[in-house]
Order: structure tokens, then C-alpha cells, then sequence
């Protein structure tokens, strides 16, 4: 890889067919729909082959985890399949931040059976803490931990967990007698409430997770929680951000497709001037957003320049690029882009429920202002292979 520009290998442009094709066949639009209404809200099935048939869940843990040694470039390259499709699934909650926590977290016995099974695709994960836009404050943690006989129990609340109404194990960051540790808890065990909530977006459910007692193992401790959390969530905005370019793709494909194909006084209404710079400009914010979100994976899969700050302009950059062209979308469809029946309002509804998760575009911009007037960006940043400085 070269340090000044980069190219997709033949493999990751073999692996970007291989997804779109899967997600034509089996996550259409058709599967959307009746996926978001279901219980739990994606296909069991259908998930289970992203991991087994298509190995897409976990393309950057490494081989010795148990992976097959993929890198997080592979995994921003099926996620971005995924992103245009409108993949229901726990996507977020299982590949953006429980993967990559655990990669991150010490190797065990106990941490490679909760990796495993993640993987292939047959238990999903939801990652129950509260970020502050995509940074962990210890402050915020609202979970004890105490010891008991068997191992841990957690009591406290985490709201709005995206992922964690159908998840199997739920990663929940608590404040234990020696300090912080992220702890795995199995979402059915006794002691676990879960609570769905009515959410904008459809196809990205959220629930409030209340524990009382919950029987817990410990994934990181106190040495090294902080830095497998605030690494998972540099991963997690990373993956959002590239999600988001696949979505302002499809969308800007679709865009021009009805442009060129919708007359109005005898002429395709993408002849006319406002309409064609309006999709010009569209083009440009997801170029823009693409480079920024590339940037970011590189920056975690190099980690020769600073995680945080690549990936605080590119959740920045996607989100406002991907609400953008959402709205495009529907104002060039005209009537039709307002109905039920048009994809476009699924997409939109996605556009903004992304745009709030793991920090707002307005809270990155502040972020980003402060490290770079405030300090220098962070020296020997982890890389996303063990998420261990090197």
C-alpha cells in the first residue's frame, strides 16, 4: 500500500461483486421491507450467510483470532455493498463495534467463543455503552459491576442500544471495585430487560437494556478496557461512514436512472439546468465522502496518521454528504419520492438516524477543531489488526 494513493486489489473488486450480488438476490427491496417488520427485524437465515457462505462479518480479524486474515479495507468494501443495499441486520451492534472490541481485547479462551460465533453469523452482538460523539467518556458509564462466586453480575441502565432488542450477547462497559471493564452478558440470561423502542429509521432498531444482577464475563479489565473501547468506536464510525457512501451511491444512481428518464415538456428533466446541477453537486459530496471515509479505514489499517482525527472528518463529511443526497433524492422524484411505495423515504429515514449515531456532524466538526488547536494529533496510534499500539 502506498502511502500517497491507493487501489482496490483485484480480490476486493472480486469481493465487492461477490456482495452485490448476494444482496440483489437475497436483501432487495422486497426483503427490506418485510425484514424491518419482522421479529426479530432481518432474516436469521440470510445473516447467517453473510458469515458462513460469504465470510463478510469478520474480514479483518486476524487469522490467529480465528479470521482469515482480511484486513479492515476487505471489511469496508462488503460493509459499503451492504450500505447500498439498506441491509437490515445487526450490522452496527455485531461488525462495527462487538468484533472489533473483541479483537482489540486480550486473546482467551473465553473471548475467541463469544469472536467465533459473531463471525460465521449464528449469534449477533449489540455494543451497550453511551458515546460522546464517538469518543468514550468514562463519566457517562451508568452500569456497576460486582463480583460474585461465578464470575460478575451488572446492574444499571444503557438506553438506546442500537441492535440490542434481537442481540444475543450484549458488551456493556461498567465500573467494577478495581475500575472500568467491558463485560459480556447473554442477553436472555435472568436479570436482563430489554425494551424496544418506536424509532424513525425502521431497518436500525433500538432498545433500552436495564440490568439487575445480570450474570456477566469479563472481556477487558481495567488495563486495557478504555482502550478496546475507544477503539471499537473509531472502528464502528469508520464502518458507519463507509456505509453511508454505499447508501448516497445507490441513491444517486437511482437519482439519475428517473432523470434521465422522467419528461417533462417533452425532455428528460435532467436536461434542465437546475436539476443537472443539483446532481452535480450530489456527485461531489459523495466523492468528497468517499475519500474521507477510505481515509479514515486506512488511517486505522495503516496507522501512519491519526485515527481520530480521520475518522472525526469523515463521520462529519459522510453524514452531511448522505442527508444531502437523501433529500435530493426525494425533491428530483417529485411526488412520487414522498410515498410509501418509493424507496426513497427508507433511505432518507436511514440517512438520519445515521447521522446521530456515534456523534452528529456538528459534534465531530467540534472535535476535530479542538485537536487541532488544542494538541498535537496522538502519537503510535493502535492499529486495527490488535488494536495494541506498536
Amino acid at each position: 500500500m502506498s502511502s500517497a494513493e491507493y487501489a482496490f486489489s483485484e480480490e476486493q473488486g472480486q469481493l465487492r461483486d461477490a456482495v452485490a450480488a448476494f444482496c440483489a438476490e437475497h436483501i432487495d427491496e422486497t426483503a427490506v421491507r418485510a425484514q424491518m417488520e419482522s421479529d426479530p427485524p432481518f432474516d436469521a437465515k440470510v445473516w447467517a450467510r453473510l458469515g458462513s457462505e460469504l465470510g463478510v462479518l469478520g474480514l479483518s480479524v486476524p487469522e490467529s483470532r480465528g479470521g482469515v486474515g482480511g484486513s479492515l479495507i476487505d471489511q469496508a468494501v462488503a460493509v459499503e455493498q451492504l450500505g447500498a443495499a439498506l441491509a437490515c441486520g445487526p450490522l452496527f451492534g455485531t461488525v462495527y463495534l462487538a468484533i472489533p472490541a473483541l479483537v482489540a481485547a486480550s486473546e482467551s479462551p473465553e473471548n475467541t467463543a463469544l469472536l467465533e460465533p459473531l463471525m460465521d453469523g449464528s449469534r449477533t452482538a449489540a455494543f451497550a455503552l453511551t458515546d460522546t460523539a464517538g469518543a468514550f467518556d468514562p463519566a457517562t458509564v451508568q452500569v456497576d459491576a460486582a463480583r460474585t462466586p461465578q464470575e460478575w453480575a451488572l446492574t444499571g441502565t444503557v438506553e438506546r442500544v442500537v441492535d440490542a432488542g434481537a442481540a444475543d450477547i450484549l458488551l456493556v462497559a461498567a465500573n467494577g471495585p478495581d475500575g472500568l471493564g467491558l463485560f459480556a452478558v447473554d442477553a436472555d440470561t435472568a436479570g436482563v430487560r430489554r425494551t424496544v423502542r418506536t424509532t424513525l429509521d425502521l431497518t436500525r432498531p433500538q432498545a433500552d437494556v436495564e440490568l439487575r444482577d445480570a450474570p456477566a464475563r469479563l472481556v477487558a479489565g481495567p488495563e486495557e478496557a478504555g482502550r478496546v473501547i475507544g477503539h471499537a468506536l473509531h472502528v464502528g464510525s469508520a464502518l458507519l461512514a463507509v456505509e453511508q457512501v454505499g447508501a448516497a451511491a445507490h441513491l444517486l444512481d437511482l437519482t439519475v436512472q428517473y432523470a434521465k428518464s422522467r419528461l417533462q415538456f417533452g425532455r428528460p428533466i435532467g436536461s434542465f439546468q437546475a436539476v443537472k446541477h443539483r446532481l452535480a453537486d450530489d456527485l461531489v459530496a459523495l466523492e468528497h465522502a468517499k475519500s474521507t471515509a477510505y481515509h479514515a479505514i486506512w488511517a486505522l489499517t495503516d496507522g501512519s496518521d491519526d485515527p481520530g482525527l480521520a475518522v472525526g472528518i469523515a463521520a462529519a463529511t459522510c453524514s452531511d454528504a448522505l442527508t444531502r443526497i437523501a433529500t435530493d433524492t426525494i425533491q428530483v422524484h417529485g411526488g412520487i419520492g414522498f410515498t410509501w411505495e418509493h424507496q426513497a423515504h427508507l433511505y432518507y429515514k436511514r440517512a438520519y438516524t445515521d447521522a446521530v449515531l456515534l456523534g452528529s456532524a456538528e459534534q465531530h466538526r467540534d472535535r476535530i477543531a479542538a485537536s487541532v488547536l488544542d494538541g498535537p494529533p496522538e502519537k503510535n496510534p493502535p492499529r486495527v489488526a490488535t488494536g495494541v499500539p506498536t
